[in-house]
């Protein structure tokens, strides 16, 4: 999705925990702006107890607005999947059911193509020596999730979840691609 304004563009990802993909792509730099929210399920106006359920059929995701002049959707996906495991199935780490699934959900007809396109690269390349996962699903209305869960690791990095899941996520992220981070 693009704004003919200011040329803005939009990205979903679910890789997980909504909280680690948040705190891994938010230094990105060209990324504008994350927000934490569910998509991909049939409930209404769900909440995060209710998605935690596994009832909705909702992911947890993040909706990435995003400068394509500085960094393309491509390089997003690249390191989205740099940063999850893409080859478990409904599952991150010790968080299970299909709210923790990997997914992309293309905005555009060039997003779902591209998406596709990055997925068999990393196939061919038997980048994680087990298939990827990942699903490409349609989008549906994207649901902004509770105050509390945006910028979740900036305002609680010392939460032991954090220290013992996203910081190392995040630390891999400055280590290997520092060249794509904000000065």
């Amino acid at each position: 999705m693009t704004s003919a304004t200011t040329g803005m563009q939009q990205a979903i990802l679910a890789g997980g925990c909504f909280w680690c993909t948040e705190a891994v792509l938010k230094d990105v730099r060209g990324v504008q702006k994350i927000e934490s929210g569910y998509i991909g399920g049939h409930t209404p106006n769900p909440d995060y107890r209710s998605v935690c359920s596994g009832s909705t059929g909702h992911a947890e995701a993040v909706r990435v607005t995003f400068d394509p002049a500085q960094v393309s959707y491509k390089d997003l996906l690249g390191l989205f999947f740099a940063t999850h495991d893409p080859t478990s199935l409904n599952r991150q780490g010790a968080d299970v059911g299909t709210q923790y699934r990997s997914a992309v959900f293309p905005l555009t007809p060039e997003q779902e193509a591209q998406t596709r396109e990055v997925i068999a690269d990393l196939t061919a390349q038997d980048v994680f020596g087990k298939p990827i996962v990942t699903t490409i699903e349609p989008a549906s209305e994207f649901f902004v999730a509770e105050d509390y869960h945006q910028n979740y690791y900036e305002n609680n990095p010392r939460q032991p979840y954090c220290m013992a899941v996203i910081a190392p996520k995040v630390s891999k992220m400055r280590q290997y691609y520092a060249d794509r981070l904000r000065a």
